[in-house]
This record gives structure tokens, sequence and C-alpha cells, in this order.
């Protein structure tokens, strides 16, 4: 059983510190939601730090509410979250050298027991590949125009 996690990158041209301060703040998080699930931040600091908890409203078909945790973080550079469930939700920066940053965003399933993991991928898998696709695009609308 694979615990490859399903990721996608792109290129964004701004500042790594631009992109972070988005992705840090969770009222921003409806901005650049590509699944079209996440509808506002609920609760919450206006800036995530590691340990932070918040909770956002979301839809799919219902309405319904999560609570998360931020499990990883370095200023500028990583971010990841995580529901109740093992999986996370990671976000890398690397900066490159004419001033544009690589964003990587992951659906990492792999902390899933195998079976756990492989009813997810069955499940979610494609779908998840092509909202963190259409994330990226809106983050990078939302840094770059941030950045100008």
């Amino acid at each position: 059983m694979t615990s490859q996690p399903v990721s996608a990158s792109t290129t964004i041209h701004a500042p790594a510190a631009t992109i972070f301060d988005i992705l840090a703040d969770p009222r921003q998080h409806s901005r650049i939601d590509g699944s079209g699930n996440v509808r506002d931040a609920v609760s919450g600091p206006d800036r995530l730090v590691l340990g932070s908890e918040f909770g956002m409203g979301m839809k799919m078909g219902a309405s319904y509410q999560t609570a998360n945790t931020v499990v990883e973080l370095e200023e500028d550079r990583l971010i990841a979250w995580r529901h109740k469930a093992p999986h996370r939700w990671r976000y890398e920066l690397e900066p490159q050298a004419d001033g544009s940053t690589k964003v990587t965003e992951t659906w990492d399933i792999s902390r899933w027991p195998g079976p756990g993991r492989a009813v997810l991928r069955l499940l979610l898998a494609s779908k998840t590949q092509r909202a963190i696709e259409a994330t990226l695009v809106k983050l990078k609308a939302a840094a770059e125009a941030d950045a100008a």
C-alpha cells in the first residue's frame, strides 16, 4: 500500500514572506481554496503559529466546521495543519534566486494506518489532486497581487 502523498507545485512571482502571510492567516483560506469547500474562518488567531488551533466553516453538500491544529511551522518556509484525523495539509515554500518562490502543497495521508490510507486514496486522491492544483492557481494570483 502506498503512502505517497498527493501534491503539486507552482512557481509564484512573489517573496516567500508574502505567500506565508496568506497561508498563516486563516481568514484568507477561503480566498485561495480551490476545492470550493472552505467558507470562512470561525475561530482562531489572526496569525497562525506552531500549535495554533483554528476553526473553518466548510461546505461539501452540507455545511460543517473543522477544527485544525498547526503541527509544522517554519516561518516563510513551511506550514502544515491537521484536523482530528491524522492527515495533514502542508505548504512548503522554496525561495528561488530570481525572487520567486516555488510552492508545494501536499495532502499527506502517510500517518493513516494502511487500510484507512488505501480507502482515502481510492475515494479522495483524484478529487484532492484537482483541488490542490486549483488552490495553487488561486494562491499564485493572490500572492502576486499582494506583492504588486
